[in-house]
């Protein structure tokens, strides 16, 4: 029996299928199926059952699956306190909001590629809902996203949050938020409910809102006078310097943007834990040089 083996066994049982297991382990669908099967007959004796659309696990593979978790988490331990960082390997695979990849991502992408440089990262930008959903479905290691993740298999560790101010374009003038289209971002977002919830209150039935997954496009809007909108003042720096856009009082706030690193908690995974420490770091620093 090899840490592989039971590596591959815990996988199988916690999507479900080979197929899922060996897109999660980059083995091939053979290779899982000869780890199972050669574990059974170590072990001597059946571990799934072919269910309804996926893998059961039968009741000795349920046993199997106590022990394999506890060995799993003990080698992570061993790896968090007596291994060389520098000698991890594997692809770590990561997803950003699109506020953290304007912010401090590259930053964090660096300090990660230091402490572990044989680290191949696949890295992905999207909305914070796709972001949830691929956690949860273990499409990805670790989120920088709106959080935390109310889901009890999620670890969320708190980030610094991000302030929102009032953009329009340098020559618009006076803004009547009953009048003038405000741009947020997408309509399946917090932020977006957040503002549509204060305009209905402040403004009435009169505001127009519109939705972009595009951060950056919403800006290049505002700076063409098409719309004005609440971002964080990261997103606007550009727009700023080439005297663009400016800043607004459009007389209430709204909340600040919280975001988190989430990942799942178990298994355990010292990179993944690490590395969630390391973001925590480095959004600290960045925001101490930056603010929010």
């Amino acid at each position: 029996m090899t840490f592989e083996q039971l590596r591959t066994f815990l996988w199988v049982a916690r999507l479900g299928g080979f197929r899922k297991a060996s897109d999660r382990l980059h083995l091939s669908q053979p290779a899982v199926s000869t780890r199972i099967s050669n574990l059974e007959d170590e072990l001597d004796a059946k571990l799934f059952e072919r269910g309804p659309g996926e893998l059961v696990l039968t009741k000795k593979g349920q046993q199997l699956l106590t022990y394999a978790e506890q060995l799993l988490f003990v080698e992570e331990e061993i790896k968090y306190r007596v291994a060389n960082p520098a000698e991890t390997e594997g692809l770590f695979r990561i997803g950003a909001s699109e506020t953290i990849a304007q912010a401090w991502l590259p930053n964090f992408i660096q300090s990660l590629s230091e402490r572990f440089p044989r680290v191949n990262i696949d890295l992905t930008v999207d909305i914070s809902l796709n972001l949830r959903t691929a956690i949860l479905e273990r499409r990805f290691d670790l989120a920088f996203l709106m959080g935390p993740v109310s889901e009890y298999t999620v670890k969320n560790v708190a980030l610094p949050h991000f302030d929102l101010h009032w953009f329009k374009a340098k020559e618009l003038g006076d803004v009547n938020l009953s009048e003038v289209p405000i741009i947020s971002y997408a309509s399946q977002t917090r932020p977006y409910r957040e503002l549509t919830s204060e305009l209905a209150h402040r403004v009435g039935p009169k505001s127009r809102v519109f939705s972009s997954a595009s951060l950056s496009a919403s800006l290049k809007m505002i700076a063409a006078g098409i719309a004005v909108g609440p971002y964080p003042r990261i997103l606007a720096a550009r727009h700023l310097e080439a005297n663009e856009v400016e800043e607004f009082d459009p007389g209430f706030d709204l909340p600040p943007l919280e975001f988190t690193a989430s990942f799942l908690a178990e298994p355990r995974s010292f990179l993944i834990e690490n590395s969630a420490e390391i973001a925590r770091e480095v959004a600290v620093e960045w925001h101490k040089t930056h603010g929010s």
